[in-house]
């Protein structure tokens, strides 16, 4: 899985938001702010991974545990889900 083109993430006032940019703008209602973990995920997306793939760079990157980093790596999945940001 990995983020559909036409998205793009952006800083603006400190914050990382997730904004639509060409055909997508039409599809797409708003802005999507991450934290610094969503961010992080979002970046790992970028390329092809799996939903293994992200809990072992959350693993890697922070100090949580596995139930933790499963639990918000499902959480951003769906996110991403429900707004049709992800190819599956």
């Amino acid at each position: 899985m990995k983020i559909k083109e036409g998205y793009m993430l952006r800083e603006i006032a400190d914050m990382n938001v997730v904004v639509p940019i060409g055909e997508r703008v039409v599809d797409f209602n708003g802005l999507i702010t991450l934290n610094e973990t969503g961010t992080f995920l979002w970046k790992q997306l970028q390329g092809e991974v799996n939903r293994r793939d992200l809990i072992n760079a959350l693993l890697k990157e922070y100090e949580v545990s596995e139930d933790t980093a499963s639990k918000d790596v499902d959480e951003f999945i769906n996110s991403l889900k429900e707004r049709n940001i992800l190819d599956l």
